[in-house]
């Protein structure tokens, strides 16, 4: 089991979590909860022993094997199903002593060698990392390829997949459904489901944690504390803690008013004096109770739009794609696109990863030009439009209040300030640079601005992928009030069960009416694998096997050819990030060190923090960056698969 005995950990000068105490049990499963830069990840990395408590202790047994999911991938020429395999260290370790025994004529160590990898059921591996990588998204044919072929967001996946077919004895995830699409979370959830180790899972996603987890363990005022039951049980039970709090706050607060106006009334007088004395004593001795508080109190709304014209955009028989270049055909994704949205229309897409739903939202933008067809758009239509790419377009040097004042120049500093209180921004942090937000807070940012603007229509692609859970409903009230029209492209089942009236299927370049709700998607998802494979084995036993493959070779390299300065411009983010998280481990040793915190070395710990903070914002904004190169570079080779 896992047991923490008065627990204190710090980053830097940051006190994150103080004397906490809690103990998780072998097999169960337990969701890390908390606001952004409440000290998740730290905890993490203290129980990989990669950060040492400042105090107390955090204990769990030295023969587990624990597993988490890898930050980088390597370019690498090994497959996709052999760096998956890579995950059962086990089995990797016992194939070489194999080979080391065939080498060395070895039989009877050779016997014994093959028994060992029997019992763990290492001849079934290669079967079982298939499975895990179809479930995850990748088709039979992408297994051999190289793990150098796939983009970024792909090779995500990959290090999931590693992290989830190793025998681990405690299992760390931290937000491994950012950047899944919904299909691949739904199968995520069962895999979990199954799981028999331990499991540590950080997510904002109260739908996927609902179905998962057991336990919810909170960080919350630098205390850890484990509740029972899943995150709807656990919200419940921190409403009547908070409720139960405030009733003995309120009556702390009244009993110290009236001994209070005693002491102040009769100090003076000398037939009072022992009795005003007694009860400025017992005043002090009142428990220092804190007010009932929760962590984020989001109130934002959408103003209610000025006009709603009808019909505010439509697509009519519509190609949706990427321009011809110097190097290709132009890349049509959607074909034959018709859609109208009208006020009160709220749309969820659906569809598998790269099927088309990002490049249907920034065409429906005006962000990407038709490649055919028509785009009516009404006069003076104010469109929110939020995605991956508008976080990156923030001014890295400007504050919150600095973009809102850009934005409504009238609104006046006190008010702009005000308004980004809302969204979390007060104080201090309405004032501090982009550059050193977290994504969360970048995205809430984008958010308040899209509020600003009054829009009559949202476009919104996977806009709570940074949110902590407190943002996430405080958007779904917002969504549900919103009198305009929505287009909602989400992996969070919640965020689209709770603000979708409709849904669209994006599959096999068409955008089609889809009549029903997650669960017949998720069926959907199941009959058209069937479909697929079937499809496969019918061409396999056709006569025109081989020229079906010469023509998709071609339609291949000229998709290649095409994607290829994207392809170039997201290994040279790739390479720069790497440089760039070499530089912040670095820092961050040095700042492990208790000396630097030293009076004398003050200047020198204020460098380290600023470059750590910069370094951070860097490597952030060009990770987005990279991921959105990535999708357009998964939807562009979609075509051919």
């Amino acid at each position: 089991m896992i047991i923490a005995t008065d627990l204190s950990l710090d980053r830097g000068a940051k006190n994150l979590i103080k004397s906490s105490s809690f103990t998780i049990h072998p097999n169960h499963k337990v969701g890390l909860v908390g606001s952004n830069g409440c000290g998740k990840s730290s905890l993490f990395a203290a129980l990989l022993g990669d950060l040492s408590p400042d105090s107390g202790d955090l204990a769990l047994p030295t023969s587990w094997d624990i597993a988490t999911v890898r930050q980088e991938t390597p370019s690498l020429e090994q497959t996709a199903l052999d760096y998956v395999m890579d995950g059962d260290k086990e089995f990797r370790q016992l194939e070489h002593e194999l080979e080391q025994a065939r080498i060395m004529d070895n039989g009877n160590l050779e016997a014994t060698i093959i028994n060992k990898i029997d019992t763990i059921s290492g001849y079934s591996l290669p079967a079982r990392a298939g499975e895990l990588l179809h479930g995850l998204g990748f088709l039979q044919s992408q297994l051999d390829n190289p793990v150098k072929d796939f983009s970024g967001g792909w090779r995500m996946r990959l290090n999931l997949a590693q992290a989830l077919i190793s025998r681990a004895d405690l299992l760390l995830l931290d937000e491994p459904t950012n950047h899944l699409d919904l299909d691949a979370v739904i199968w995520l959830q069962r895999w979990l489901k199954r799981f028999t180790g331990t499991l540590v899972l950080i997510s904002h996603d109260r739908d996927f944690l609902d179905t998962v987890i057991g336990q919810i363990l909170h960080i919350e005022h630098q205390r850890a504390k484990l509740y029972s039951g899943n995150y709807t049980a656990f919200e419940r039970q921190r409403r009547e803690h908070l409720a139960q709090q405030d009733a003995q706050f309120q009556k702390q607060q009244k009993e110290a008013a009236h001994l209070t106006a005693f002491v102040d009334r009769f100090r003076a007088k000398a037939s009072k004096a022992k009795q005003a004395q007694s009860r400025l004593k017992r005043l002090e001795k009142l428990p220092d109770l804190a007010p009932a508080h929760v962590d984020s109190q989001f109130t934002f709304s959408f103003a209610e739009p000025e006009s709603l014209p009808y019909p505010l955009l439509s697509l009519d028989k519509s190609q949706c794609g990427y321009p011809k270049s110097d190097h290709g055909e132009q890349a049509i994704i959607l074909d034959d696109v018709g859609l109208t949205l009208i006020p009160g229309s709220r749309i969820g897409l659906l569809g598998r990863n790269g099927a088309g739903k990002s490049t249907l939202i920034k065409s429906l933008a005006g962000e990407l030009a038709l490649l055919g067809g028509e785009r009516y758009c009404a006069q003076d239509l104010t469109v929110g439009y939020f995605s991956q790419h508008q976080l990156e377009q923030l001014h890295a040097p400007s504050s919150p209040v600095d973009h809102i004042l850009r934005a409504k120049p009238a609104l006046g500093e006190p008010q702009a300030r005000t308004f980004l209180g809302k969204f979390g921004f007060s104080g201090d942090q309405a004032l501090s640079q982009v550059s050193t937000m977290s994504g969360g807070e970048k995205a809430r940012l984008v958010l308040a601005l899209i509020v600003l603007e009054k829009p009559q229509l949202l476009l919104l692609d996977e806009p709570t992928n940074h949110l902590d859970l407190e943002m996430r409903q405080a958007l779904v009230m917002a969504l549900q009030d919103f009198g305009g029209a929505i287009i909602l492209i989400a992996h969070d089942r919640f965020l689209l069960e709770s603000c979708v009236d409709e849904f669209y299927l994006v599959a096999n370049g068409r955008v089609s009416d889809f009549s029903g709700n997650i669960d017949d998607y998720q069926q959907w998802l199941n009959d058209d694998k069937k479909q697929a494979i079937k499809s496969i084995k019918t061409d396999q036993q056709s006569g025109d096997k081989g020229l079906y493959k010469k023509q998709l070779r071609q339609q291949q390299a000229e998709l290649r050819k095409k994607s290829a300065p994207m392809r170039k411009e997201a290994d040279k983010l790739e390479k720069k990030v790497h440089q760039w998280q070499e530089e912040l481990t670095k820092i961050e040793a040095l700042l492990s060190d208790s000396d630097i915190y030293q009076s004398e070395r003050k200047a020198e710990l204020t460098d380290l923090l600023k470059k750590q903070a910069n370094l951070k914002g860097d490597i952030e904004e060009n990770e987005m960056l990279w991921l959105e190169l990535a999708e357009q570079i998964e939807e562009m080779m979609s075509v051919t698969d």
